[in-house]
């Protein structure tokens, strides 16, 4: 476990930018040594909030040392193995040519709206960089800054709402950020189909705003 601050802080939203480069740096020392150890992956997480699996009230993040790539990620490879390119780059060409999900573009990182989120809001931080390692980027920082930021845009339009985080290593690493606004029920759970009532391109001209 990662404790986020000294100061009592509930939420990534209240930390500051020095705070949440200081998380990143812990981040990226504690992977050093868990590959020195022999794990070749390791899941980063942020769960906030009882909805969303926290057990703590203080913020925190959490570091997973697995002996192998779970299955999304693996899934994820796979899709750009049969693609025989990067999907996440492709993603960022096409996002910013339009630019109607883009959120903000910050010190070499990119948010984007979801196109299709599970959750209003739910939002993707991906570095300009095709990078694979995470734990090894000059970019971490900042993605956790924009997510930081934007979770305080989103406690400005919701409350202090649970939410989900987690980093994803592979051809092109990533940062998901997931709002737990509404709740999945029968379709969701039965079907594996997500009822989102906010237009991702909405969700981006909110979030664009600055955090009040």
């Amino acid at each position: 476990m990662v404790v986020s601050s000294p100061r009592h802080v509930a939420s990534l939203a209240e930390l500051t930018p020095d705070e949440v480069g200081r998380v990143a740096e812990t981040w990226q020392a504690r992977a050093a040594e868990a590959a020195g150890q022999g794990f070749p992956y390791i899941q980063a997480i942020v769960n906030e909030g009882r909805e969303a699996g926290a057990s703590l009230s203080h913020s925190h993040s959490q570091l997973l040392w697995l002996e192998a790539e779970p299955p999304a990620v693996d899934a994820e490879r796979a899709l750009d193995r049969n693609a025989g390119t990067c999907l996440v780059c492709r993603l960022l060409e096409e996002e910013r040519g339009h630019g109607d999900r883009v959120v903000a573009e910050e010190a070499g990182v990119v948010g984007l709206a979801a196109y299709a989120g599970r959750q209003p809001y739910e939002l993707l931080v991906v570095p300009e960089a095709c990078e694979a390692q995470p734990f090894e980027s000059p970019s971490l920082a900042p993605a956790l800054t924009l997510a930081a930021s934007r979770l305080a845009r989103i406690h400005t339009l919701e409350g202090a709402v649970p939410m989900n985080l987690w980093l994803h290593p592979g051809r092109h690493w990533h940062l998901e950020l997931v709002p737990r606004i509404t709740v999945p029920a029968g379709l969701e759970l039965g079907a594996g189909l997500h009822v989102n009532p906010l237009a991702p391109e909405t969700a981006a001209e909110r979030l664009r705003a600055a955090p009040s």
